[in-house]
């Protein structure tokens, strides 16, 4: 029976095993601090490898760098044996509900949460704090034994604080600030799926130095833009210097590809739309020509006018829209044309800025084929018809030609970097509206609009997208995708961390705010559906009611106590424990919670308790993990489980009943259900 790690992955020896599959011959083997032998990978052999394309030493090389950067980047990859303790009764429809709610350091919940969730996270989103010299930043702290780090719980220092103030007279100023946000940042590019992007809020403090350390994370060539937020509609006249009216929001995507969804259309932009040729399609009238006469010659020819004879060459510098097939065969919808050489080189050259002897020999002119007195009457009889060609001329005919251009609501609006508060709310907005939530009362000061999460995830996200905020603050994005999932039908599922960061007022930390804003914004949108659809015409269909639940899920030590303990400080009450070495607090949803990651499983699975000969079974998504952590099972409960060929099954080492279960385990597995994948922990 295989057992299950109580700590996440070792990144370090995932990118050993990365680096061995690519180059077999680099793997070699060193002794640990124990004398045991251990994989590593030989330096001088992967250079071997590179033919020398190494950058090392004093070699002059682009890099951003600051004191810690390092010790942040072995952060990052180092095991974390925390666990996610469920909190049923602080949560919103727990048994159905896909959002999670989770409290504790961040750094720890990323590197739970990429068992589980590398590369499913279509979108995140990220406020982290502004490095401002008064505001507060995570503590990481580096240099704690592993000893040490277990017998603290992480979260809070000796008064209670797990933040720490980054005054702008340390001189690590800037340093503590990127060591902070760089091991965060790895973890969450591994979180991204394929076609995911990261957007994170920021002033100009950090905005820079966060360019560089994204640059480096996601790849340069994965920045997306640098959006400016207008985040005030009355900026400050005692600022000093230039008072700051936008913000930035820096955005990457994880691959080169990825381009933003297409905004709706706004009711002024389709107001320039009509038909004045009722034509059966809305079109507004548009140049028919475009730059780029030099490289596209073979668009630069004349045309003759159907009403008055006149030749038409595109303006200097531009060649016509439409290649000559396509242009023959409309202006043919005005009157008989043909292809005929106009001998026009002089004039083409002209348009194109160039000598004659350089312009294109055998382009020619789209002229008609009939007497212009002919091609009069049937362009005018044309005209009058209505519904007029691709190419139009204006002035009832007498004027120059445009070309319609076709009123397309599914292309939507391009999304530009440039975000006004009238389209995405200010700042004044999101705490007004956060204090009508809290009945007048804010117990927030510097929440984001709604309205700027709905954009981000309208640009950003689908339908069933999944969500991600790592620096929850006062829960601005589940509001929003509550919001947003109501307003299209999706099914987007939000997780959001935040750490329990002690405030003043009516709530003791930020997550009570946090938690609370989502079961009065959940329920105020539930409202709101509910409403619209009493207002329902006869045989119109009811919006359904978005998921306005989360589970809450809290950081914790691991479930068992600790087993790492030196050979001279073993003794017999010591071993003792490990007969059960569960820890006294802790239940059986508290272990399934801690396995789940172990099957990659995800923390919003659907779970039915079973009673299995008298023992309490968990079913997981219909049998894909059926775990039981129940002291004495016996041979009977183990061989129900087997019958039921979940996919995989759990159990704890200390719950077989004796020596013959534990032996009978494999073989009951072996007889009903072979394919199960067991485990014990």
């Amino acid at each position: 029976m295989e057992k299950i790690s109580n700590a996440t992955q070792d990144l370090t020896q995932e990118n050993i095993s990365k680096i061995a599959e690519l180059f077999p011959d680099c793997v070699t083997e060193v002794l640990d601090e124990e004398g045991n032998p251990k994989r590593a990978i030989d330096l001088d052999a992967l250079r071997g490898n590179l033919q020398g394309e190494v950058a090392e030493g004093t070699r002059e090389r682009y890099q951003f760098t600051w004191p810690g950067k390092a010790a942040a980047k072995l952060e990052a990859r180092k095991p974390c044996t925390k666990t996610m303790r469920p909190c049923p009764e602080e949560s919103v429809n727990w048994d159905t509900t896909e959002n999670l709610y989770i409290e504790g350091d961040n750094l720890e919940a990323l590197k739970i949460m990429r068992e589980t969730y590398a590369g499913k996270v279509k979108l995140i989103y990220i406020d982290p704090p502004y490095n401002t010299g008064h505001d507060f930043i995570y503590d990481d702290d580096f240099a704690l034994s592993r000893v040490e780090y277990e017998e603290e719980s992480g979260d809070f220092d000796e008064e209670g604080g797990r933040l720490v103030a980054n005054l702008e007279g340390n001189g690590r100023f800037h340093s503590d600030w990127c060591s902070m946000m760089y091991p965060r940042l790895l973890l969450a590019r591994d979180l991204l799926s394929s076609d995911g992007a990261i957007f994170i809020s920021i002033d100009d403090n950090e905005s820079a130095n966060l360019r560089k350390v994204c640059d480096e994370v996601f790849g340069a060539g994965c920045f997306v833009g640098d959006i400016a937020w207008q985040r005030t509609y009355s900026p400050r006249n005692d600022a000093k210097g230039i008072p700051a009216e936008v913000e930035h929001l820096i955005a990457y995507s994880k691959s080169l590809e990825w381009n933003p969804n297409k905004l709706p259309r706004t009711e002024s932009m389709n107001s320039l739309y009509g038909s004045p040729d009722a034509d059966s399609a809305l079109w507004a009238s548009d140049n028919p020509a475009a730059p780029g006469a030099v490289t596209h010659q073979g668009m630069v020819y004349g045309i003759q006018h159907p009403f008055t004879g006149e030749v038409l060459y595109p303006p200097t510098g531009s060649c016509w829209r439409i290649g000559q097939p396509g242009l023959l065969s409309i202006m043919c919808e005005w009157a008989p044309y043909e292809l005929r050489d106009l001998d026009d080189a002089d004039r083409r050259a002209e348009v194109c800025g160039i000598s004659p002897n350089e312009v294109r020999e055998g382009v020619k002119g789209v002229m008609l084929s009939i007497p212009l007195e002919e091609a009069q009457k049937l362009a005018r009889e044309r005209y009058a018809a209505g519904s007029w060609p691709l190419l139009y001329f204006t002035q009832e005919g007498r004027g120059g030609m445009r070309r319609k251009r076709y009123l397309d609501e599914s292309a939507g609006r391009t999304v530009t970097n440039l975000w006004v508060y009238e389209e995405v709310g200010h700042t004044d907005e999101a705490k007004k509206g956060l204090k009508k939530l809290f009945d007048g009362r804010a117990p927030f000061d510097t929440p984001k609009p709604v309205r700027l999460m709905e954009r981000i995830l309208s640009i950003a996200s689908d339908s069933d997208s999944m969500v991600l905020d790592f620096f929850s603050g006062s829960a601005s994005m589940a509001e929003g995708v509550m919001a947003k999932n109501a307003e299209d039908d999706g099914n987007r599922k939000f997780v959001l961390v935040q750490i329990p960061e002690e405030i003043s007022g009516d709530y003791t930390t930020l997550c009570e705010v946090g938690k609370e804003r989502i079961r009065r914004a959940g329920a105020k949108i539930a409202a709101e559906v509910e409403e619209s659809n009493k207002q329902l015409k006869l045989g119109e269909e009811p919006k359904p009611i978005p998921d306005i639940g989360f589970r809450v899920l809290k950081i914790d030590s691991s479930n068992f106590q600790s087993v790492f303990f030196e050979p001279e400080n073993v003794d017999q009450t010591k071993l003792a424990l490990q007969i059960d070495n569960l820890k006294e607090d802790r239940s059986a949803q508290d272990l399934l919670f801690q396995v789940l990651p172990a099957f990659r499983i995800p923390y919003s699975a659907m779970i039915e308790t079973l009673d299995i000969c008298g023992k309490t079974v968990f079913d997981v998504n219909e049998g894909q993990l059926l775990a039981c952590f129940d002291t004495e099972v016996g041979t009977d409960a183990i061989e129900e489980i087997a019958k039921r060929r979940p996919v995989y099954a759990v159990l704890r080492d200390a719950s077989l009943k004796d020596d013959a279960t534990s032996a009978n385990f494999e073989e009951l597995f072996k007889t009903y259900s072979p394919d199960t994948v067991r485990k014990v922990i």
